[in-house]
């Protein structure tokens, strides 16, 4: 250590430590997961990595739950913990509001995280739950509850172009299951559409499932109500998307099913997929217990298919893939047009989602399987998975998060950079700065004087490394303090001032 100079950074590579969690002296709360980069290639997207860590109940869970942005090489860039690990944030991405970038995401407590016997299905979102929209500050301007008795879900908040939010809610309905082979006083888990302008809060649009959709071509025998309070969770909406002529693209996991309806009257257009499906499938274009449905230019549609283990009573039908169909309207086929596999193959029990990047490359959340991995737009095959598998990367231990994304972002925090200091020796000490959220700090300066009221700059320019840069100075002042620097220099963010 004597033979650090003036104000070089000590800081390590994100994958250095044995720990599988970050610890940062300037931020002594923040606690979040470190993953492993197993692949890197060039060719990948720009952008940073937004996941929302948790686990199941019963495993270990690595670090705090949260919201996460990472770069492409696993440091954090903002974390925002939650006080509990049976709280959970999904869902987290970048969208658009009132034409400026926000980020927005679901928080609550999702059934089966918190007890070994949910009272509600597995992946339900429990009772309080909400949306938020997150401005480039990092300030909640907006909170966000399901009507008409359901609860906000944990599966989709879109804010469309009208600047209105689309989102998926979950209401339990008394019902006589013993038509279906279930119990008399059960239960369906009856999934919502709803659309809401998000400044005066007025329900614009309501599209109940059970409302259209026959309980009985679900794949989840009825009889499994008896493992979650006799709920039966036949439909379980995962995905909506707003489509060409007043259409929405809905995902149902447990009906093996792609619904396109139209928004005007709430008939459903076509189904792909399912007991009543109107397409039949090409090789190896069929699809089981899939999320994330997406439209895609030239009459595609786009979707995770987990193809595996929802359900206890069947083996798993494939390994897990993102998988993108051409569909034929005049033929009402639906046959492969990329797909996207682990290398090595993964089987993944739930969630999961494809996203395409800004250059054409897809990007892939594989939910209950620790990854995220990203792929150049041609795909691969189940024989050759290593085809344009350009970037993968895992989290510790059993960590999840429900969907991945790379977006592009700029964080602006209005709070200033964290410091502290420690002492190396007499006349040396360590900074240790960070800013949570701040993507445009590229470099530290430092301060340091004899009195509050008359600090000087004891190192210049020290480029940031990582979330913490940590600067040795050789300086026996007692009082510290850090600027944060932009591309050009500039000063960007004061932090408080310190004394050793």
């Amino acid at each position: 250590m004597d033979n650090f100079k003036l104000g070089e950074p000590l800081q390590k590579s994100a994958n250095n430590s044995g720990s599988q969690v970050w610890n940062f002296v300037s931020s002594p709360g923040l606690h979040p997961m470190k993953v492993t980069i197993n692949m890197n290639k060039g060719g990948t997207a720009p952008g940073l990595i937004f996941v929302a860590p948790y686990t199941a109940y019963g495993e270990n869970m690595i670090g705090q739950t949260g919201a996460l942005i990472m770069d492409q090489a696993g440091n954090p860039i903002w974390f925002r913990p939650l006080n509990s690990r049976y709280i959970q944030n999904s869902d987290f991405r970048v969208q658009s509001y009132k034409d400026k970038p926000v980020l927005t995401m679901w928080q609550g407590t999702i059934s089966g995280t918190q007890s070994a016997n949910p009272n509600l299905p597995a992946g339900d979102p429990e009772p309080g739950a909400y949306f938020q929209i997150i401005n480039q500050n990092y300030k909640i301007i907006k909170k966000l509850t399901a009507q008409k008795g359901y609860t906000a879900d944990v599966h989709e908040f879109t804010i469309t172009n009208r600047n209105t939010a689309l989102f998926t809610a979950v209401k339990q309905v008394p019902a006589d299951l013993t038509l279906y082979g279930g119990p008399a006083d059960g239960y369906f888990d009856d999934y919502s559409i709803q659309e809401v302008d998000l400044e005066t809060g007025k329900l614009l649009f309501f599209w109940n499932v059970l409302a259209h959709v026959d309980p009985a071509d679900s794949m989840i025998p009825a009889s499994s109500a008896a493992n979650s309070n006799n709920i039966w969770d036949c439909f379980h909406v995962n995905s909506v998307e707003e489509g060409p002529n007043n259409t929405l693209l809905i995902s149902m996991r447990n009906m093996w099913a792609i619904y396109n309806i139209d928004k005007k009257t709430g008939n459903i257009i076509w189904q792909l997929g399912g007991k009543q499906s109107d397409f039949t499938f090409g090789p190896k274009a069929t699809f089981s217990w899939q999320h994330d449905a997406r439209y895609r230019p030239g009459k595609r549609i786009s979707l995770f298919d987990d193809g595996c283990c929802a359900s206890t009573s069947s083996p798993p039908e494939s390994k897990a893939h993102g998988l993108i169909l051409k569909l034929d309207f005049q033929n009402m086929t639906a046959n492969v047009d990329r797909a996207y596999y682990h290398d090595p193959m993964l089987y993944v029990p739930s969630q999961g989602n494809l996203q395409k990047l800004s250059n054409g490359n897809q990007l892939v959340g594989w939910g209950q399987e620790p990854y995220v991995s990203e792929f150049a737009n041609a795909g691969n095959t189940e024989r050759n998975p290593s085809l344009n598998f350009l970037y993968d990367m895992q989290f510790p231990n059993q960590n999840l998060s429900y969907r991945a994304f790379k977006n592009k972002w700029r964080g602006v925090p209005l709070y200033p950079p964290s410091i502290a200091v420690e002492t190396f020796r007499e006349d040396a000490v360590i900074v240790y700065a960070s800013w949570n959220g701040s993507t445009e700090t590229v470099a530290w300066q430092v301060l340091a004087g004899l009195n509050p009221d008359r600090l000087s700059v004891v190192v210049d320019s020290i480029p940031r490394t990582g979330f913490e840069t940590d600067i040795y100075v050789n300086s026996d002042r007692p009082y510290f303090q850090v600027n944060a620097l932009n591309s050009c220099g500039h000063v960007i963010g004061t932090s408080r001032i310190v004394h050793l």
